[in-house]
């Protein structure tokens, strides 16, 4: 090794040794006399001092510059009192160098180093090879480097094989674009690279390996948000044999449970987690991932407002729509523009509007109070117990659309109120969503989750229920207003799944076409068997309240989708492009 001590270990105890140290130019003070420097490596902070007593030392001190790479053999020595820096391990000592070699020069960089600023986005992922000597980002790859590790020391106490499935596979339909890769020995013919290893690790079950997992990457073609991350992520992919919903529930709660309270400074808000069925969590919250760290929750009003006055409500509950409504304690002094902004958010997840009804000053206000009259008006505000200055919005439209359009509204409300507790983590398990909906754009039944999932009542469900009333063997885990795993029981019989995808408007051959590996092993003794799959990067994200999910990757993308740093995607060269037979057109 060229060092004989890293940057973060020197103490008062290693006082009068020598040391060689490498690193970067963290800082550099000239004070006349002296000159001071801040060597900084992955470990911590050394300070070194050149005395010009040393004239050749002293001479190559004064030309070195921020992120320079250098390498400082010299005397460890007690610091002179009240010079000492308790913050800092190495703040009981300074190196008084004897030697210095420049291993390597460094331009200006185009961002400050050595001060947490705030540096244009764009910018720092551009440079992100400098970005990432900041301590705040490596402190946090060696956080995640020891979360995946807890991960995985868990995995492997409870008995599961990690077993790395293929990266380039077969086109699968999961619920998003896939990526495609061509093939240069089969022109025409793709590759897709896997939105999860769904396919791989039920197979993985029938070749009896009864308890899998892996730190899978999965690829989706999808629009960037703040919790998604455009083109890759992990997932801590799991799948187990002859096992029931509430084994799977049983076997990754207590590892959420110890992510979160081992690397975090959040306390889990619930044990044992609470389970809601899909159902309940929208008629109670307006979402399948509502943040419980608060209240607020929803009062369906659609049995008082059947012959209501109001012909919104009343004409919305005779089509067999909802009327749903939602009360904050003291909400009555939102302003016009407060309330027309939350309309506003209403309305962007389907909601003609939102209605409104507050007591002031011991009247009841609002434009339903005049149209349901003063008696309907009283006997809603007592089924809500609507006090002096509080509010209730209202949606009246189809089930799921008033649901989800007054949850929003409670989450934006949870927000502006700081309803929230920034140490909790709420924790809850979803579970019997509906195993197919109505989809709009292709007006057909599909499948409204993992079309992998077993029906709940079987073949018997399938052949004799309406589709959109059988729900599924389906379950969600979320924690502080986020998805962080989807899960289910697999669908192991190949005449349930002919009979499952027929329905989504599938035939025998699609399903021979798209899945005939597993339809295939299916017919040679599949076990039961049930996984789940927590995004990793997803609950690092949660957990440590980081504003985007790419704060937690080495190499994000942009909000573009793009790797600014290696220029990624690019054109590339014809040559190329003929040996896959590929032509491209512009469109």
């Amino acid at each position: 090794m060229l060092r004989t001590h890293t940057c973060g270990e020197l103490t008062v105890k290693n006082a009068g040794e020598e040391t060689t140290l490498c690193g970067w130019v963290h800082r550099r003070r000239d004070h006349g006399g002296l000159i001071f420097a801040d060597l900084r490596d992955r470990y911590g902070f050394t300070q070194i001092v050149f005395d010009p007593e040393n004239k050749a030392t002293f001479a190559s001190a004064e030309k070195i510059r921020p992120e320079w790479v250098l390498k400082i053999t010299g005397l460890v020595r007690k610091r002179v009192a009240g010079a000492e820096r308790k913050e800092n391990p190495t703040g009981g000592i300074e190196v008084l160098a004897e030697e210095l070699t420049v291993l390597s020069e460094s331009k200006t960089p185009p961002f400050e180093i050595d001060q947490e600023k705030e540096v244009n986005e764009e910018l720092r992922l551009q440079y992100r090879f400098l970005d990432l000597r900041r301590p705040a980002l490596q402190e946090m790859m060696q956080k995640r480097d020891r979360f995946i590790g807890h991960i995985r020391s868990y995995m492997h106490g409870k008995g599961f094989t990690e077993v790395q499935t293929p990266i380039l596979a077969n086109s699968s339909p999961e619920g998003a674009r896939d990526y495609l890769v061509p093939s240069r020995l089969h022109h025409g013919m793709f590759y897709a690279l896997p939105q999860a290893p769904q396919q791989f690790k039920q197979l993985l079950m029938v070749a009896g390996l009864d308890r899998y997992f892996q730190i899978a990457p999965c690829f989706r073609d999808e629009d960037p948000r703040a919790d998604r991350h455009p083109g890759e992520f992990y997932q801590l992919d799991l799948e187990m044999s002859f096992a029931t919903q509430e084994d799977v529930f049983g076997m990754v709660e207590p590892l959420m449970t110890e992510l979160t309270e081992t690397f975090s400074d959040k306390k889990v808000l619930q044990k044992p987690f609470p389970q809601f069925t899909w159902k309940e969590i929208f008629d109670r919250f307006g979402s399948d991932k509502p943040d419980l760290r608060f209240g607020l929750e929803l009062t369906d009003l659609t049995p008082l407002c059947k012959d209501a006055g109001f012909s919104v409500f009343a004409d919305t509950v005779a089509k067999g729509g909802t009327v749903k409504a939602l009360k904050i304690t003291g909400g009555a002094k939102f302003s016009r523009k407060e309330i027309d902004d939350l309309t506003e958010v209403a309305r962007t997840f389907g909601a003609k509007g939102l209605a409104w009804m507050k007591r002031s000053k011991g009247k009841l206000e609002g434009v339903p109070v005049a149209k349901l009259g003063p008696d309907l008006s009283e006997k809603i505000a007592q089924e809500l117990n609507l006090e002096e200055d509080d509010i209730a919005f209202f949606t009246a439209d189809k089930w799921l659309t008033a649901c989800r359009a007054l949850g929003a509204v409670r989450s934006e409300i949870g927000k502006k109120l700081k309803l929230v507790d920034p140490k909790s983590a709420a924790w809850a398990w979803v579970k019997d969503f509906p195993m197919y909906e109505w989809s709009e754009q292709e007006k057909k039944i599909d499948f409204s989750h993992n079309p992998f999932s077993m029906p709940q009542g079987g073949m018997e469900a399938l052949d004799s229920k309406d589709p959109l009333q059988i729900l599924a063997y389906q379950y969600d885990l979320i924690c502080n207003g986020f998805e962080i795993s989807s899960g289910a029981i697999r669908n192991h019989r190949p005449d349930i799944m002919y009979k499952a995808f027929a329905i989504a408007g599938y035939t025998k051959e699609d399903v021979d076409k798209k899945f005939g590996g597993m339809i295939r092993a299916f017919q040679y003794g599949a076990p039961p068997h049930g996984g789940i799959a927590p995004g990793v990067d997803r609950l690092m994200m949660v957990l440590w309240e980081c504003p985007s999910i790419r704060d937690i990757y080495a190499f994000p993308k942009n909000g573009k989708a793009q790797d600014v740093m290696m220029g990624a995607p690019s054109v590339v060269s014809e040559a190329q492009l003929k040996e896959l037979g590929i032509r491209v057109t512009e469109t």
